[in-house]
């Protein structure tokens, strides 16, 4: 009997999640059977999917009857229906994060994107969210931003679980880091208990490469040279980006810093690696999982990702060449192109498409007022 991929992928000790939520899956039994079945071992959502799962079905317009009669605001509307399902959602992984001993089995709730760069209000959302869902394997997603970073130190403090989400670059990874460790510092300077608190470092791969590609097509190479170089980096430079993170990752936990929290009962930060759909026809559409399989890491894929991953993929440790690694981001700097430059970019576009979908998620629940009539 041939194994399956997914399978392998978690002896490999990386976890696969689910980028996806949707009432109907939920009331079907379908992300039931998924976690039944070993498919997915958690679930990340955003406002991009959440708008998706209630402009483009009609799951939600039961619950939105009474919700609209009261005459709530539309956002307070959606706070209810994104809670519900968040927990719903929770209580089906529990099972599961019991069994990994908390691990695994986590839930994901963004913080309103309208306020990324407001570190005070960031931090207020993410205690009012965690409050609301009230479930232990829920994570509060905090973006990146450098505000946001503020905040994901006074919300680990506070003993909250965060995912931080929209990291780009290597160097505000290292930000995250530290400000997961000094969180947690507080508190056990502060004598409280650290041995519960979870949280992931959501490292986008995709929109890095798409970019890349888009700043490529731009460049004038009338000669050989630069466009041999070009060709070389095609493809190349989003993985590279996160294998490096990834020696970040075990350069930090495994430094002093680390071993003295760790003592004090603390969990890892695992990297996790977002926007993993291949959006070029051209590459393997599962090459974004293949690449970047390292233990204690995650893996949240869309649902296309994780059917052609399932029927397809081949699952074995990524290999690390950090010069190998080092040389394509330097072949895109002789290019003239700023990975730095790169990252803050797709930080503010990625702030902006949340607040466009959290906008146009408002602007649907207020055209479904009709439903009121029934």
């Amino acid at each position: 009997m041939t194994k399956n991929p997914i399978q392998t992928l978690y002896e490999l000790k990386q976890s696969l999640w689910y980028d996806n939520i949707n009432r109907g899956l939920l009331e079907n039994g379908e992300i039931a059977r998924m976690i039944n079945a070993g498919e997915i071992q958690g679930m990340t959502s955003n406002p991009t999917i959440f708008e998706k799962a209630i402009a483009q079905s009609n799951s939600y317009d039961k619950a939105l009857i009474p919700l609209i009669k009261s005459g709530d605001s539309q956002e307070d509307i959606f706070y209810r229906l994104a809670v519900e399902d968040i927990q719903n959602a929770a209580d089906l992984f529990f099972p599961l994060y019991e069994q990994t001993n908390h691990y695994d089995g986590y839930v994901s709730l963004e913080v309103s994107p309208f306020i990324a760069n407001d570190t005070q209000k960031t931090c207020e959302d993410a205690e009012r969210l965690w409050a609301l869902v009230d479930r232990p394997n829920v994570l509060i997603k905090i973006p990146g931003t450098l505000e946001g970073i503020e905040a994901v130190r006074k919300t680990i403090a506070k003993g909250i679980n965060v995912n931080i989400t929209l990291i780009f670059s290597r160097s505000r990874y290292e930000k995250v880091i530290d400000a997961f460790m000094q969180g947690l510092e507080e508190r056990v300077t502060a004598g409280l208990p650290v041995e519960s608190i979870a949280s992931i470092a959501s490292f986008f791969v995709s929109r890095v490469d798409a970019k890349v590609e888009k700043l490529l097509s731009e460049i004038n190479t009338p000669n050989t040279a630069q466009s041999e170089l070009a060709a070389s980096v095609l493809g190349k430079v989003a993985i590279a980006n996160c294998q490096l993170a990834y020696l970040i990752y075990k350069d930090n936990f495994e430094s002093t810093r680390w071993m003295k929290l760790k003592e004090a009962g603390a969990r890892e930060q695992r990297p996790l690696w977002a926007s993993t759909g291949t959006k070029n026809p051209a590459f393997r559409d599962v090459m974004y999982v293949e690449n970047l399989i390292f233990p204690n890491t995650v893996n949240t894929v869309p649902h296309e990702t994780l059917v052609a991953f399932k029927d397809h993929g081949n699952p074995m440790l990524s290999e690390i060449n950090r010069e190998k690694s080092l040389q394509i981001l330097s072949y895109l700097d002789q290019l003239g192109i700023s990975l730095d430059r790169i990252a803050l970019e797709l930080e503010i576009e990625g702030v902006k498409s949340f607040s466009s979908s959290f906008t146009s998620l408002l602007k649907t629940i207020g055209e479904k007022k009709y439903l009121k009539n029934y």
